[in-house]
């Protein structure tokens, strides 16, 4: 398996359609010189070349040059403002429309935001939208749900430093009889995270919550307190 924002596949699959908020606007690093699509457009083709879009090994070669690992969650957020289709792959649409909102047209101006993109992770409304649209942009274009590893991947890049209970919720996750998780399970896990207590006190069995994430409860209440 192949750390979690890395290549998946050869193939692009056909553009996903997503809502995702309005967000803040960000400022230029400078007004001495502006954004310019031109040099935008040259910087992709120092990664893609001839092509319309970057791939796994470009991707990398782009991560070491703006100082950040591909596995990192900087990476996802950047690919969210992207709006990128494919986990490893930057097309030229894609590029040229996310860098002009970030107005980033070079690898300085990039390294600049790193803290702002970071920061987007504190938002609420923006954190959810990243979360959601890390369902589509991870799973296999050819299945409605995620498997099982990239979902278990995923969630500890997006969960692990937010919730207590990840690291059990993961445990539940490897013995259990699921292969994958879909978008109904996806989601429901961001919400049941940030609602339910720590010790599952205020979780109501007769709620509209996925059967996945019932059998967590009554697992994690009957398993051993020293567990």
């Amino acid at each position: 398996k192949q750390k979690a924002l890395s290549n998946r596949g050869s193939g692009v699959a056909p553009c996903l359609h997503f809502t995702r908020p309005q967000i803040r606007g960000v400022k230029p690093i400078s007004t001495e010189a502006l954004f310019s699509s031109k040099r935008c457009l040259a910087w992709f083709h120092n990664y893609a070349g001839p092509d319309k879009v970057f791939g796994p090994e470009a991707m990398e070669r782009f991560c070491e040059d703006i100082g950040v690992e591909p596995e990192n969650i900087i990476m996802l957020v950047l690919a969210w403002h992207l709006e990128a289709a494919n986990m490893g792959y930057f097309t030229k649409d894609e590029w040229l429309r996310g860098m002009t909102i970030l107005q980033c047209d070079c690898t300085d101006r990039l390294r600049s935001k790193l803290d702002y993109l970071r920061s987007e992770l504190n938002d609420p409304v923006a954190f959810r939208s990243i979360y959601r649209y890390a369902f589509d942009f991870s799973r296999d274009k050819n299945q409605r749900s995620l498997d099982m590893d990239t979902a278990k991947s995923m969630l500890a890049l997006l969960l692990e430093r937010r919730w207590p209970l990840f690291p059990i919720f993961q445990q539940f996750l490897e013995q259990s009889k699921y292969k994958g998780l879909n978008k109904d399970q996806w989601y429901n896990v961001l919400e049941f995270s940030k609602t339910i207590n720590t010790d599952l006190s205020n979780y109501d069995e007769d709620g509209a919550w996925p059967v996945l994430l019932d059998e967590f409860v009554e697992w994690q209440k009957t398993r051993p307190a020293s567990s």
